[in-house]
C-alpha cells in the first residue's frame, strides 16, 4: 500500500492505460501474500479432508473468524492463473492433483474440501486446468492419458448423472447445477453464483448457460486430447457430442434479438430474462459463430461501468430475487473470474481492443482500492468503484484470492507485452 501523501488514484479514462511503475507496489504484494493462503493438509481432521499437496485457500482473516482451510473446486482454477511459470510449477500442479485426488476418492471434485460441502461440486474446469498445466509445464503425453481419464470420469459420473447423488442430466442432454439434498439454493451455490438473480431461486429448474458451455469446453478437450493421441475415431465422437450440444444450447438459449444467452428453465420451458455474464461462457468455450460473437460483443454495453463489467445488466423492477437472500452475483458488482471468462472470450474472437479496455478498467478499480485500502477485495462495484460492493448471505471479503490471481494475469498480458 503506497504511503498517503503519495495515494495515487488512477484516471478511468480509456485512453489512459497502466504502465509497468504503477502496477509494482500491488504485484509486489500479491506475490507476497500467496503463502499466507498456502495451506498443506495431507491427511482427515474432522469435517477438513486430507489432500496430497500443498493448496491455496481463497483468503485469510484471522481477526474476523470467518478464514478458510478448504481448497475450493472453481476458486483453484482462477487463483493458479497469475502463476503459471516456473517458480509455482509444484504448486499448480499440486492443487491440480489434489483436485483430482479428490475425484478418485468421493467420485466427485466437491463444493470444496469439506465433510459437509461433499454434496455439491462448483463449476467444472478441470479439463482447462489440465491443459493450462501441460502446456505450461510439458508434463508429457502419458500424464495427459491419466489427467483426461480422470477428466472423463468427471464429466459422466458427476455432469452427465441422471439419477442420486448427481441427477445432473435432466432435458434434451443438457445438465444443471444440483445439490444431494435436492435444494434450490444449494444447487444455486454448486453454480458459484451464491446468490443471483438467474434462478429466480429455483435453481433444479434451469439448464444454466454456463455450465454447459463448459461441458461443451470439455467434450472439445477430449476430443483435443484424442487427437494428441493418434486417436480419430475418438476425436471425432467428442467433436459430434459437443456440436449436438451446441446446437441444443442455440435452440434454447439464444436469443436473436438480444444477442445473448439466457439460462433455460426446462420445466416451464421458456428462457430467463436476466442478463448475465454466464452468457459469455459459450464465447469463452469456442461455440459461437463469428456472427454471434460480433453481436455479444455489441451486448457487451449492458454490461459495462465505469469500474469494468457488471455481473447482471441493471436489473428490471421484479427481476429482483424474491425474499430477504442478497444477491451479490449481479449488479453492480463485479468480480475477478467473470472478467477473466469475458476478456478471454473477446480475445479468442479477435476483439483485442475491446479485451484491453475492458482489463484497464478492471485493474483500475482494483489499484484504486488497493492504494487507499492496502488490500484486494473479493468483488467489486464496478457501477461507483469508490463505494463498497453489495454484500452477501456471507461477510464481504478481503485478499482475495482470485482476484489477486486474475490482476496478476492481466497485468502480465496487458501491461508487460507491449502494445
Amino acid at each position: 500500500m503506497l504511503p498517503l501523501d503519495k495515494l495515487i488514484r488512477f484516471s478511468f479514462r480509456p485512453d489512459k492505460y497502466l504502465t509497468p511503475d504503477e502496477v509494482a507496489d500491488a504485484r509486489k504484494h500479491i506475490a507476497t501474500y500467496w503463502e499466507k493462503v498456502t495451506r498443506f493438509h495431507p491427511q482427515d481432521d474432522e469435517s477438513l479432508l486430507g489432500i496430497p499437496k500443498p493448496y491455496l485457500v481463497p483468503s485469510y482473516q484471522e481477526e474476523t473468524g470467518f478464514d478458510y482451510n478448504e481448497l475450493y473446486y472453481w476458486d483453484s482454477f482462477f487463483m493458479v492463473q497469475g502463476m503459471l511459470d516456473d517458480e509455482h510449477k509444484e504448486l499448480v500442479t499440486g492443487i491440480l492433483e489434489d483436485l483430482m485426488a479428490l475425484f478418485k476418492r468421493f467420485k466427485v471434485i466437491p463444493n470444496a474440501s469439506r465433510t459437509y460441502l461433499m454434496g455439491r461440486s462448483q463449476p467444472p474446469f478441470l479439463t482447462t486446468f489440465i491443459f493450462d498445466v501441460y502446456q505450461a509445464y510439458d508434463p508429457g503425453d502419458e500424464w495427459l492419458k491419466q489427467a483426461i481419464e480422470v477428466a472423463k470420469q468427471e464429466y459422466s459420473t458427476v455432469w452427465m448423472g441422471m439419477k442420486k447423488p448427481n441427477e445432473r442430466l435432466v432435458h434434451q442432454g443438457l445438465s444443471r447445477y444440483y445439490d444431494i439434498n435436492y435444494l434450490h439454493d444449494l444447487a444455486e451455490a454448486e453454480s458459484g453464483w451464491d446468490m443471483t438473480p438467474r434462478f429466480n431461486r429455483r435453481a433444479l429448474n434451469y439448464l444454466p448457460v454456463d455450465l454447459n458451455a463448459l461441458l461443451y469446453k470439455y467434450e472439445m478437450d477430449f476430443a483435443r486430447a484424442a487427437k494428441i493421441f493418434d486417436d480419430k475415431r475418438e476425436a471425432a465422437k467428442w467433436e459430434d457430442a459437443a456440436e449436438l450440444r451446441k446446437k441444443t444450447m442455440n435452440a434454447l438459449m439464444w436469443d436473436k434479438i438480444r444477442g445473448l444467452y439466457y439460462d433455460y428453465n426446462y420445466i416451464k420451458e421458456k428462457r430467463n430474462t436476466v442478463s448475465s455474464l454466464a452468457a459469455y461462457f459459450p464465447m469463452w468455450a469456442g461455440m459461437v459463430d463469428e456472427k454471434q460473437a460480433a453481436t455479444m460483443v455489441k451486448a457487451l454495453r449492458r454490461f459495462e461501468n465505469k469500474g469494468g463489467l457488471a455481473t447482471t445488466d441493471a436489473l428490471q423492477v421484479g427481476q429482483f430475487v424474491l425474499g430477504s437472500v442478497p444477491t451479490q452475483w449481479a449488479y453492480p458488482n463485479g468480480w475477478a473470474p467473470l472478467h477473466y471468462i469475458v476478456i478471454k472470450a473477446l480475445e479468442r474472437y479477435g476483439y483485442h481492443n475491446d479485451a484491453r479496455r475492458i482489463a484497464n478498467k478492471w485493474l483500475k478499480t482494483n489499484l484504486n482500492w488497493y492504494n487507499e485500502h492496502g488490500h484486494f477485495l473479493e468483488k467489486y462495484n464496478v457501477v461507483s468503484p469508490d463505494k463498497p460492493p453489495v454484500k452477501g448471505v456471507y461477510p464481504s471479503q478481503t485478499g482475495f484470492g482470485w482476484t489477486n490471481a486474475v490482476f496478476e494475469r492481466l497485468c502480465q498480458d496487458y501491461i508487460d507485452r507491449p502494445l
